[in-house]
């Protein structure tokens, strides 16, 4: 058992480095959501949703698989880097103790969606309320080190990411020809259904003390390898799946101006990931890719049939390509989007940009 002068030590220390992040250091990062943002979490689940084995992070620092859905760095990893610090851990990680809960914490967990019966074929993962759940855990073991007070401090100025909605199309709405969902709703109905079970989330994140969140719609669902290898039949994004994403990210637009607009305040923005990936999709020579049709890492027409395994296709350059397995993008893919983040227009950003925030924060 440590002595009290140890533990006195250890806690002047974790305030100091408490007082130094809000002084100018990083703030921190809280992330949530499904395999586009997980940095890990499945790793420590029995579940089939996991991408802990080669080739997946063969371009990281390390060239070992990390739980990322990328060949490297994923969209989280690259927006601690643009703002200065170290990547979140994920929430599981036993080694998120200490100084390194002042980062934050990556409570995401792939195949989960807005809905709690989205990716019910992957058994154990973490769904959105348990993620917001640990969230509220995480809040009172900081709590115990630091007290309330700077702990909601701490909270109420980090950055929250969250990414939500493609698995409600894709491992749920579409996941067989027919769905319980879409015999409950046609494809309209059901997109406003999942905007209304969206807001409660976003409330919920407020309730516990986000006041900066990053929200980030759908991407192009019908153009991604797998949708062109199942559904495609002449190479052209799937018109069912693009429809999708066509009614589903104006819809969180609309929602996320109502909700800002009742809480007198920009809380959250919307990042309009369908144009974002739209870009390199259409012309993808003007990005420096080879294709934005065939992933690097896979099999079958387009590399989309399955997952990425040992045994699947690889490319040689990760780089030349936008999409990294059937349903992710290469990490080079992922650093044109978080520089649109933090740079793009009102086309791509409501109501600001990442950069326009950060400087209305340091004010």
């Amino acid at each position: 058992m440590p002595s009290p002068i140890f533990a006195t030590i250890f806690l002047v220390v974790l305030i100091g480095t408490f007082v130094t992040c809000t002084k100018g250091a990083p703030r921190a990062f809280f992330v949530f959501g499904d395999s586009l943002v997980d940095n890990g979490n499945n790793n420590y689940l029995i579940t089939s949703a996991r991408a802990d084995s080669p080739p997946y992070g063969i371009d990281y620092p390390t060239h070992r698989p990390t739980g990322r859905f990328s060949n490297g760095f994923n969209i989280p990893d690259l927006i601690s880097q643009e703002l200065g610090a170290e990547p979140t851990l994920p929430y599981l990680d036993p080694e998120l103790t200490g100084d390194k809960l002042l980062v934050g914490a990556n409570f995401a967990s792939a195949g989960i969606g807005i809905l709690n019966d989205t990716g019910v074929q992957f058994a154990n993962i973490i769904r959105i309320s348990q993620q917001l759940q640990n969230f509220e855990q995480y809040q009172a073991r900081v709590s115990a080190l630091l007290g309330e007070e700077q702990t909601q401090m701490l909270v109420n100025k980090a950055l929250v990411l969250i990414t939500l909605g493609g698995n409600d199309y894709v491992n749920n709405y579409f996941f067989t020809p027919v769905s319980a969902r879409r015999l409950q709703y046609n494809l309209q109905d059901f997109s406003v259904y999942i905007i209304s079970e969206y807001r409660k989330i976003l409330m919920r994140l407020y309730d516990l003390g986000a006041r900066r969140v990053l929200v980030t719609g759908s991407g192009p669902l019908g153009c991604v390898p797998s949708s062109l290898a199942s559904r495609s039949t002449n190479g052209e994004c799937a018109e069912e799946p693009q429809r999708a994403s066509a009614i589903f990210n104006p819809l969180l637009v609309q929602m996320i101006q109502s909700l800002n607009q009742e809480l007198g305040s920009d809380i959250f923005v919307a990042a309009n990931a369908v144009d974002m990936q739209n870009d390199f999709i259409r012309d993808p020579q003007a990005f420096g890719f080879i294709t934005s049709k065939v992933a690097c890492c896979g099999q079958g027409p387009y590399n989309g049939v399955g997952i990425c395994t040992a045994a699947s296709n690889l490319c040689p350059n990760r780089d030349l390509y936008a999409f990294w397995d059937p349903f992710h993008p290469t990490e080079r893919a992922n650093k044109i989007i978080v520089q649109t983040i933090f740079t793009g227009s009102d086309k791509y950003m409501t109501p600001m940009n990442l950069s326009t925030i950060m400087a209305i924060d340091s004010l």
